[in-house]
Parts: structure tokens; sequence; C-alpha cells
């Protein structure tokens, strides 16, 4: 076989043939699959224990977005973030710590929308978010604050102020203990650091102000908006320190004449072991204990950084830094930088600025007022910062706003210089008044010659500002009147007081006063009323000014009224205190004043609140007479219902103290009441109504008002139960004040000539009236009494017709069902030590003159006398009186079947009175 052959062989072509298939390769691809459906429903469902928001993403997903470096994802993650939590707040509780890093860790993103985004999430977080729960993670977010306000970025030092905007507002207490950090902060944001070239060493470094050219506002605007925040950040640290005073009227530490709420003690129930009075030995409200050793407090333990701004070293260190940085700033603002021909006449930003440096100093003044060596504080500021203040500040002092010129009508507030604001809400008022209260703290009684040409126009200007006659607000007053208060201080002579006092008391003439302005001035002159009172302990040279205002606090109480409670509190207790140290003034004008205060329709005392009327019934003691016009006055007050029984009970005690029955051994001051007005007083008091009163009801009939017997000439009216236990309460208190009088015959003799003349002879009496009298009768009645005819008929109708009320009650009238006991015992009582009343009380039971259905109630009365062990005695002594009564009910009922009264009635009869027993149990029948 050749060669050719061989090869053909090797390669021979498979020759197909038809209807065959083709046979497979040995290196063909299988390209056949199956499939099967795959279950995962666990993966399908969605997560039970985490909620999520609109894109199903839950609170772990979202965090972990946070980390990634698209800002668009941040920002999302931010936002659903938001979502999430404003629709489940318990999240925010169980993943606290991871939010709050997260949140915090993005302050300093380099994207402008992220960390917008995540200043409106901290502001939403903050309103939910307390700061107990916040605390232990705050350390965290300050760090990040601190970062972002020293950032090379300046689009993040902007931002980082919205941030400090955010905690300032929601958690100032927990900003203001990393003071130290943050104060430096903000001096970074404005200005940097440069070595002095007069040091050789770099132990002391000067700080300049920063310009930025890249920024998006002015420098001068950055700044305006760093010093904002640090005004806020002060006023914050000064809010958080222990020591709250009022910003513009601040008390004195050594003042020994501060204002405290008293003590209420209510002698009754600390004499019952009710109430426990706790004495100190200082005899204020706070403990004083006197020993030699003293605790040492915490902060003196604390690092200097951590003490913050309440270290004098940390506050001088700070203070050294800044001053001289607020001294640059409104040198750029001041009037001198300006065109020549504006003078004093700043522009609405300059002003801002300006504005934002006092408020910073003056902040810094006060918390220097904080330590304890504040003597040694303010010479350090004097020697350091005087010269330079009076310089800058007082250069162009008093400063003005510069006002655009527009063509409008012209407004009548824009035409007062005090009223004049800018478009951005600018007081220059508040700006001067700021830069006095300044500078007046640096003055002091020592240096008043050496500083006397800017001190006198400081005080020209504050005169001049009070008797503007222009509409303050609470603020501008506040700051003003602390000046005021300076100036006196630095110069206590009168000739230099007295033209403040006065203008200030122009400033308090004016009308429409808004309410915190008015409560202002009221403290002021009552601070100086107190200085003044101890000073005049040795020199008797009293203001005149401050007289006319003492002199017409009554008749402005009188004239206020119900329209403001609070502000009538205050003139209260300013009256309460100039009445306490006999001010002649003031006691002459209360004395012409007080019918209409104490008028009982529309005085003060019956429309003001219960402690209000406290202390205005306590005010009576100091009245210097008690005419008879006002006691009538009082005792409408006591019996109306206007003011409690407690309350009248306080009054009644006083004018019992008043009086010539107190028993005091030696004359204290003159009887400014007049017996028989006393008198007067009580009966008044006692009976419960007004002579009109008891005109007007002799012409009502029937009930349900009425309670009317055949049996007895006086029919009585019925009160209702609030007034029936007031006026009962108010009895037992006059009781007791004609119990306490030494002549107790002529006690009783003046009520019962009052009694015949007032009493005697009507025929409708109140309820609460005749178990009025019956009480007094039974607490003065004695042997050396003579009771007259008129009388002794009179207390027996009104026993019976209260006895007949009292049986014919129904069970459902709850109201009248609480007036038994007390009605039943005066009744009882009377008829015991009376028997002549008893007497003629069964007298009058003529029951042939009633109908039948009375018949029962006579019944039970007679039954319920008999059983009764006080009046036993007296019924046996009076057995042929009930003897004859019984017969005369059994001829009405003879020939009717005998009801079961009637049987128990006989009962009685034969069991107390027919055996004459002798000695008379101590039975007293509950009805």
């Amino acid at each position: 076989m050749t060669k050719k052959r061989k090869r053909q062989e090797d390669f021979q072509k498979v020759k197909l043939k038809v209807g065959k298939k083709k046979p497979k390769l040995e290196n063909a691809t299988d390209t056949t699959f199956k499939t099967k459906a795959i279950q995962i429903p666990e993966q399908l469902k969605e997560d039970g224990v985490l909620p999520t928001q609109n894109r199903k993403l839950n609170i772990k997903d979202l965090l972990s977005q946070m980390h990634h470096y698209s800002p668009g994802v941040k920002h999302n993650a931010l936002l659903g973030l938001k979502e999430l939590l404003s629709q489940y707040p318990f999240v925010i509780d169980a993943h606290l710590s991871s939010i709050i890093s997260e949140v915090a860790a993005v302050f300093t993103d380099k994207d402008s929308s992220v960390r917008g985004a995540a200043v409106h999430l901290l502001q939403f977080l903050a309103s939910k978010i307390r700061a107990e729960q916040i605390a232990p993670f705050f350390p965290l977010v300050s760090a990040h604050l601190s970062s972002a306000m020293t950032h090379i970025s300046e689009g993040i030092q902007e931002d980082s102020l919205k941030v400090l905007d955010v905690l300032l507002e929601a958690y100032p207490a927990l900003l203001t203990d990393r003071s130290i950090i943050l104060l430096k902060n903000f001096v970074e944001l404005i200005s940097h650091q440069q070595l002095s070239k007069r040091l050789k060493s770099r132990d002391k470094l000067s700080w300049m102000l920063s310009v930025n050219p890249n920024r998006r506002v002015t420098s001068q605007q950055w700044r305006l908006n760093v010093l904002s925040r640090l005004k806020k950040f002060l006023q914050a640290v000064v809010d958080g320190s222990s020591d709250t005073e009022d910003e513009g009227l601040q008390e004195q530490k050594d003042s020994s004449h501060s204002v405290r709420n008293p003590i209420c003690i209510s002698w009754k129930l600390h004499a019952n072991n009710e109430q426990h009075i706790q004495l100190f030995e200082s005899g204020g409200l706070r403990p004083k204990i006197n020993s030699s050793f003293r605790l040492r407090s915490l902060t003196s333990v604390m690092d200097s950084a951590e003490k913050g701004l309440s270290s004098a070293e940390n506050l001088k260190g700070f203070i050294e830094i800044i001053i001289p940085l607020l001294i640059e700033c409104w040198i750029e603002a001041s009037p001198a930088q300006s065109a020549p021909i504006l003078g004093n006449l700043l522009e609405s930003e300059s002003q801002q600025l300006m504005q934002q440096v006092l408020s910073i100093i003056h902040l810094l003044w006060k918390l220097t007022k904080r330590h304890d060596e504040t003597y040694k504080m303010e010479l350090w500021l004097r020697m350091n910062y005087l010269v330079d203040f009076k310089h800058h500040f007082m250069r162009h002092f008093p400063y003005s706003l510069q006002d655009t010129v527009k063509h409008k009508k012209k407004d009548p507030c824009k035409s007062n210089r005090n009223c004049m604001k800018s478009s951005n809400n600018v007081d220059h008022l508040l700006l001067n008044l700021t830069l006095c209260d300044i500078m007046v703290s640096l003055a002091s009684t020592s240096t008043l010659q050496t500083d006397s040409g800017w001190l006198d126009m400081i005080r020209k200007f504050v005169t001049d500002t009070l008797q503007d006659g222009s509409k303050l607000n609470s603020k501008q007053v506040n700051r003003l009147l602390g000046v005021t208060w300076r100036l006196m201080q630095i110069q206590q002579n009168k000739v230099a007081t007295e033209p403040l006092i006065k203008a200030v008391y122009m400033l308090y003439q004016q009308r429409n006063l808004l309410f915190p302005v008015r409560t202002l001035l009221l403290k002021f002159f009552s601070r100086v009323y107190q200085k003044e009172d101890l000073r005049t302990q040795r020199i008797r040279s009293r203001s005149k000014v401050l007289s006319r205002w003492l002199a017409g606090l009554p008749q402005q109480l009188a004239l206020l009224g119900l329209r403001n409670p609070e502000l009538s509190n205050q003139l209260i207790d300013i009256i309460h205190s100039a009445a306490s140290r006999s001010n002649k003034e003031l006691l002459q004008s209360l004395q012409a004043t007080a019918a209409r205060i104490y008028d009982p329709l529309e005085g003060t005392l019956v429309l003001l609140p219960a402690e209000a009327q406290r202390r205005l019934v306590q005010l009576v003691y100091f009245l210097p007479c008690l005419p008879a016009s006002l006691l009538a006055c009082l005792s409408r007050c006591c019996i109306m219902g206007r003011m409690s029984s407690d309350l009248a009970a306080t009054l009644i005690g006083i004018l019992h103290m008043r009086s010539s029955f107190a028993g005091w051994k030696c004359q204290v001051q003159d009887n400014s009441v007049n017996d028989v007005d006393y008198f007067s007083f009580l009966f008044s008091t006692l009976i419960g109504f007004s002579r009109e009163e008891l005109t007007s009801l002799q012409g009502i009939r029937g009930k349900p008002h009425i309670s009317q017997t055949q049996l007895s000439p006086i029919r009585l009216y019925l009160t209702d139960l609030d007034q029936f236990l007031h006026h009962w309460a108010v009895t037992e208190v006059i009781c007791h004040s004609l119990s306490t009088i030494p002549s107790q015959s002529q006690c009783f003799d003046i009520l019962q000539t009052g009694i015949c003349k007032y009493l005697v002879g009507l025929v409708v009496i109140p309820d609460s009236t005749a178990g009025s009298v019956l009480c007094a009768i039974n607490k003065l009645l004695d042997q050396a009494c003579i009771i007259s005819e008129n009388l002794h008929r009179f207390l027996a109708s009104c026993c019976y017709s209260l006895l007949y009320f009292l049986l014919t009650i129904d069970r459902e009238d709850a109201e009248h069902l609480q007036k038994r006991d007390m009605l039943w015992g005066s009744c009882i009582s009377a008829l015991a030590l009376l028997p002549r009343l008893l007497r003629l009380m069964l007298q009058s039971l003529q029951v042939s003159r009633i109908c039948r259905e009375e018949l029962p109630v006579v019944a039970q009365l007679l039954r319920l006398l008999m059983q009764h062990g006080q009046l036993r005695s007296h019924m046996i002594t009076n057995e042929f009186l009930v003897q004859q009564i019984i017969k005369d009910i059994m001829t009405l009922k003879s020939g009717e079947v005998q009801e079961q009264w009637l049987t128990d009635l006989h009962y009685c009869f034969n069991i107390y009175l027919a055996s004459h027993p002798q000695t008379p149990g101590p039975i007293n029948t509950v009805y």
C-alpha cells in the first residue's frame, strides 16, 4: 500500500445515510438542563423586630449607610432616620448611642447638604431626648462640635454655629460643662494667635482678629454671627450658676433686708402636733450653722479646666483674651470709622455688632460678681480696662441709630428716639444702657471724684431717658433701673439721689404701662424704701417723692381690683411692709381708701383670691381708726360668704385685739374701735343678714324656701347649705369673742336689747339666724342674767319652729339633713338652761288649733323631749302640761283606730313621767 493510500485511510470520510441520525461526536457538549423552584420564605419576610420606613429600611440599614462614600446616600439616610424616628419614637431609646454617634460624626462632613440634614435631624432629636438621657453621650457630641468649630473648611465652621444653636436651646447645662474648650473655639473662629515680637519666649501669645476673604459673608458679619453665639453661651453659663440674680435689680450680698417669703404658721395645727416649725439660728429661711469648720466644696478638688469659668483664674484668663478682641471689633464698628458727618449715628449692622460686644462684657462682669473676692476682681477690672473703655466706649456716648430716610407717612412711634429701631429690630437704647451698666460697675464711692466726668454723662442720660415719656419695654426698664440703683449707691446723698427717684416716679406715673414694667418699678421703689428706712433710723430725712409714691399705693390697689391679681399682690406686699413700719403717709392714705378696699360688693377684698384676701385682712390691724361705717363693711364681708370662714374668724380676732376688751396689761395703742361700734359689728355678724335683707324676707311664702307651723308665729327661711355652714362657723367665733368680754351680764343685756329691737316682731327668720341666736344665748347665759318676757316668748317660738323643721325634713333632702345636729343641739341646750323657755313652748302647743297632719309631729316631739336626759327633770316639772296635751290629742283622735305613734306617746309618758323616776338616766335621744 502506498503512502498516499495510507494517508487517505487515516482521514476517511464517514458517509451518512438518509433517514439515520447523525452520530454524536466524542467532544460534543451536552446542552440539556433541568430547573427546580427555590423556596426562600425567611428572606422574603419583613423583620418583625426592627420597624422600617417607607423604603423598607430599618434603623441598622440607615445607620450603616451613614458611612457610605456618596453624599446622596448619606443625605437620604439622614432623611430616612428622621422619617423612621418620627413614626416609631421608641426606636430612639433602644439605639440612642448609635444614633448620637453617627449623627455627630457628620458634623464635619464635606457636603453641605449632609450637614444641613444632620442639623435638622439633631433639632428633631433634641425635642425627643431628655437631658439626662443624652448626658452620657454628650462628651462625644461636644468633641465633634469642637472639631467642626475649628475645622479648616469655612462651610463646616458656619454650620457648626447652627449645631451650637440647637444644643444651646435644648441642653444649655450640658454644653456649659465644657466651657473652657468651647470658649477657646469661639476665640479661634474670629482670630488667630501671633507671637509678640517684643517677647523673647513663647509663654504669652497675642490674639488678633482674622480676615478670611473666602467666606460667603463679610468679616464683620461673620464676627457678628460668632459673637451672638458667644453671648448665648455666656448667658447659659450665667443662668446655670447657683446664685441667680435679676439682670438689672441685683440684690447685694450684704443686704440684710432682702425680700423673703414668710412662713405661714397655724397655731391650732401646731398645738395639736399637726404642724412642725423648724427654727434656724440665723433667723432666716436658710439654716446657718455656727461652726469654725468649713467643708471643702467639690470645685476645690477639680482640675482647673473642669471648673470652667467658676474658677477666678480661668475667668481672668478668658477676659484677658476676649476683651482686646472685643475692643478691636468695637473700633471697626464705631462711628469714628464712618464718615465724619455721621457723628455718633450708627448703621444697623454696626450697632448689632456693638450690642453683642457690650452684652458679652456685661455677662462677663456678672460672672465676676459670683466669686467670693468680688472687690478684688472689680479692682482688677478697673485697673486693666477702665482707660480703654473710657477712650473707646464713652468717646461718642450716647449712641443713636442711623435710619434710612424713606418717603412714607410719618409714624408717631418712630418720631420718638427711644422707639427707633432698624429693620433688624436693633434697640439702640438698650446698647446705651448696657454701656452705662458696664461703666458704673467700675465706679465706687471712693473713686467718685476721679470718675465724676463720665458719671455725670451717664446720670444725665439716665435722667433724660426716664423723663422722656416714651414707652419702654421690660428689658430696657430693667437695665435702666439697674444703672439708676448703682448710681444711687455710688453717691448716697439726697441731692444726688432725689432727682433720680423723681425721674423714675415720672416713668411710674405713665398710663397703660406693661405689667412686667410696672412690676420692675414697684420692686425698685420697694427696695429704695427699705434701704431708706434702714438709714433713716439714724438720719430722719425721707424722700418726698418716695413718700408720695407710698401714699398713692392704696388708691391704686382700690382702682386695680381684679384686673391684674398679680400686680395687686405686689401692691399688697409693699403696703403691708410699709404699714408694719408705721409709715405715716401710707397709713393716712390706707385709712382714706379703706372703705373702697373693704367694700362688700365691689371692694378689692372680695374680688381677689384667698391668699391676697388674707394679706388684706391682716392690714386691718394697722389701720389708725376703725369707724362704724368701715366695721359695717367688714361685717358684710364676713357674712356674705365671699371669703372663707377661717379668714372671717381671723378678721374677727383682729378686731377683738383692736378693741378695749383684748385684755392688754399696758396701753399699747389708742382704742381705735369704739365699744358701741364693736358690739354692733358682733351683733350684725351674728345675725348674718342686714336689716334690708330681713325686711325683704317677710314677703316670702310657701315651700320650698319657708318652713311653717300653725303653733308658732315664726316661719323659718331655709338657707342654702353652704351659706348655713359659713354662718354657723362665723357664729362660733362670735360667741367665743362675746364670752371673753369680762362683764358677761352686761354683754347679755346688750345682746338681749339687740334681739328685741331688730328680731322680735319679725314673721320670717332665717334658720341660721335662729340657731345663731340660741347658740349665743347658751354661751352668755349665767345666773346674773335677767331675761325679758318678750325674749322668752321669741326664743320659745324659735325653738318650736326649728324643732318642727327638723322633724319634718324628708330623708331624701340631703342638704337640710346636714343642719340637724347643729340646730338640734342649740335648741336642746337652750331648753335645758331655761326651764321657763320649755314651759312657754309646751304652753304654745295648743293642738286644737292645728290640722290632723301635724299631730304626729307634736307627738314625736313630746316623746323625744321626754326621752332626753338633760330635759327629764324639766319635763317632770311640767307633767301636767304634757298630760293635758296628750289628752287633747286623744280627744281629737277619739273614735278612730289608734295609730302606732299614739301608742308610743302613751308608752313614753307612762315610763318617764307617770312613774316619776328619781334619777334621770343619761339618755340622749337620737332621732
